[in-house]
């Protein structure tokens, strides 16, 4: 976590300078992780289990509720979110997207059954998390808030400052009821 990194080998390729600092992490990443390992290798139990209970069980039913279970787990697993001064960026289990959080373009809040943030920089970068990594995360949200707010000074947020008040809003209204439920106050 007070990891200092240079800038990555795509921003030196593209010629970005990003600032070295910190990296703040999802914390509750490698429970989710182990949640998704959980599910997927317990679907795959319980399908071996039953087919071999019928008598069923061979090579092919084998490898699908492999491939089935493999399945499950590739749709369960999080992206792995992290947060530098300047940068957040988004692992997913091929793919990975980060943005420049000193010079966004946009930043859009959809709420609904899957809330999304989803952030856009002036290089035509785009990242996608759930807000609720912010929520969890006080720290990535203290420096995602310092560099939106580095973006308002230069000018360069266009799109987003009424998302970017209701996520503070929420954030805010969350680490209030944590505090309070943690003090035994409610």
């Amino acid at each position: 976590m007070g990891r200092r990194f240079t800038a990555s080998a795509a921003d030196a390729r593209a010629g970005r300078a990003v600032p070295a600092g910190p990296v703040t992490q999802d914390i509750h990443w490698t429970g989710e992780l182990r949640s998704a390992t959980g599910v997927a290798l317990l679907l795959g139990t319980a399908l071996f289990t039953m087919d071999a209970g019928f008598g069923k069980l061979d090579v092919a039913r084998g490898a699908l509720w492999t491939g089935l279970a493999a399945l499950l787990l590739a749709i369960l697993l999080p992206p792995r979110v992290s947060v530098r001064p300047g940068l957040l960026s988004a692992r997913g289990l091929l793919v990975g997207h980060s943005v420049r959080t000193d010079s966004l373009v946009s930043v859009r809040w959809f709420d609904g059954v899957s809330q999304r943030l989803v952030l856009r920089d002036t290089e035509g970068n785009r990242v996608e998390i759930d807000p609720t990594v912010l929520v969890r995360n006080p720290g990535m949200w203290r420096r995602l808030d310092t560099d939106i707010r580095t973006s308002v000074q230069r000018g360069t947020l266009l799109c987003g400052a009424s998302a970017f008040r209701q996520l503070a809003e929420r954030v805010d209204r969350e680490t209030a009821h944590t505090v309070f439920r943690v003090s035994g106050l409610r």
